[in-house]
């Protein structure tokens, strides 16, 4: 593989792309238990989130670069216009020509969520660059954790159930499911600014882990973690079998394992860390999935 295309594929951030899966998947999983679950729509929420991803993880590393808050050699990930690998240029253009690619892809969902999906693709499109542009751009001022909570996990989760059931009557178990699912994806942008929180500072980015400082963000990653667990279990108690619940405890085990060895870590170390906040994510949305199929 050239360094050139490697350099495309490091700032895609595949590592942090389970973070858009998991909540498609947790939708699906609402729409099996109602008896909805289609597969055509299914895969084009699934399409939608990953390529929405990849334009928000695009316009952070250009909008980053642009803006002068990333430097070389820094602790994250290696970013390729940062270190010249990419020319700004290409990678705006990439941007931008994948998010036109990503609103096509949403306009197919209207045949089956309506005119609904009109907002929703706007605010999603808006929110894929307003992270990282604009006039307050959410990344910088601390909201970056919200905005994953709402558009990572909320949206991707009601949506996917409802463009396959077509009604609301599901909110009381995906509404708390969709709320746990973005909880877990903070904690992925957590450990991101958890390891960045010097450079951040270095350049003014005020990320919440500047404001609050690192004590604060493992306290706030542990809390998220059993938050999460709470609003699965309100969603799921009396919905799938208890041999499924065995799921939960095998996830807050493995959430609390890996907030200790956060708490031990810095620097490049907590790189894998955060691939695997994101991965246990997405486990336990294949969990969800799982369960909700089979009751």
């Amino acid at each position: 593989m050239n360094k050139r295309c490697k350099a495309w594929i490091e700032a895609m951030r595949l590592h942090t792309l389970p973070v858009s899966v998991a909540g498609v998947l947790t939708g699906g999983g609402c729409a099996a238990y109602y008896g909805a679950f289609s597969w055509l729509p299914f895969l084009i929420c699934l399409a939608f989130a990953v390529c929405a991803q990849i334009v928000s993880n695009f316009a952070n590393e250009y909008f980053d670069y642009r803006n002068g808050l990333d430097r070389k050699g820094r602790e994250g990930f290696k970013r390729g216009v940062t270190e010249g690998d990419i020319k700004p240029e290409a990678m705006l253009r990439a941007t931008l020509g994948l998010l036109g690619f990503t609103c096509l892809i949403g306009c197919s969902l209207i045949y089956w969520g309506g005119l609904w999906m009109i907002p929703v693709g706007i605010a999603i499109a808006i929110f894929a660059l307003a992270y990282s542009t604009g006039p307050y751009p959410l990344s910088h001022h601390g909201w970056g954790e919200v905005a994953v909570v709402i558009f990572f996990g909320i949206v991707p989760v009601l949506f996917t159930t409802y463009v396959q059931t077509q009604s609301w009557s599901m909110l009381p178990m995906a509404l708390p499911l969709s709320l746990a699912i973005g909880l877990m994806g903070a904690n992925v942008l957590v450990v991101n600014n958890y390891r960045d929180i010097e450079d951040d500072r270095a350049v003014g980015k005020r990320t919440l882990a500047v404001r609050w400082g690192k004590k604060a963000m493992l306290t706030l990653y542990l809390v998220n973690g059993f938050a999460a667990l709470l609003c699965i279990e309100i969603a799921t108690a009396l919905r799938i079998g208890l041999i499924w619940q065995l799921g939960a405890l095998v996830y807050i085990n493995l959430h609390y394992m890996t907030w200790t060895k956060i708490a031990n870590s810095e620097g490049r170390e907590l790189n894998p860390l955060l691939g695997k906040t994101a991965m246990l994510m997405v486990g336990v949305a294949i969990w969800l999935l799982a369960a909700m199929c089979t009751n």
